[in-house]
């Protein structure tokens, strides 16, 4: 069983894993092309969804509803990188 601390930890390590390999492909891959504004986006994105399911796990009780809120934010996030990326909805601030 995890303690709460291993889970706060956990929480923030994932992003910050995700950025490190973000930065390691753009420094040693051509395919790979991320101007420091996707960077900063990208980070905004990442961390701002992890504090608010650290958030959602220390407020909310019921653990269904917890489980529930953060599936939502994850799913928001994919969408939201998604459409960054390819455009998928084809809203103005698309990347294509």
């Amino acid at each position: 069983m995890m303690t709460q601390k291993q889970k706060t930890t956990m929480i923030y390590f994932v992003p910050t894993l995700i950025m490190v390999f973000a930065v390691l492909g753009n420094l040693f891959s051509k395919e790979f092309n991320w101007s420091p504004a996707d960077f900063l986006i990208a980070g905004i994105l990442l961390f701002g969804t992890a504090i608010i399911i650290d958030l959602i796990r220390r407020i909310v009780k019921n653990k269904t509803y917890k489980i529930l809120l953060c599936v939502v934010v994850l799913f928001i996030l994919i969408l939201t990188w998604v459409e960054l990326a390819v455009g998928l909805f084809g809203t103005p601030f698309a990347g294509s």
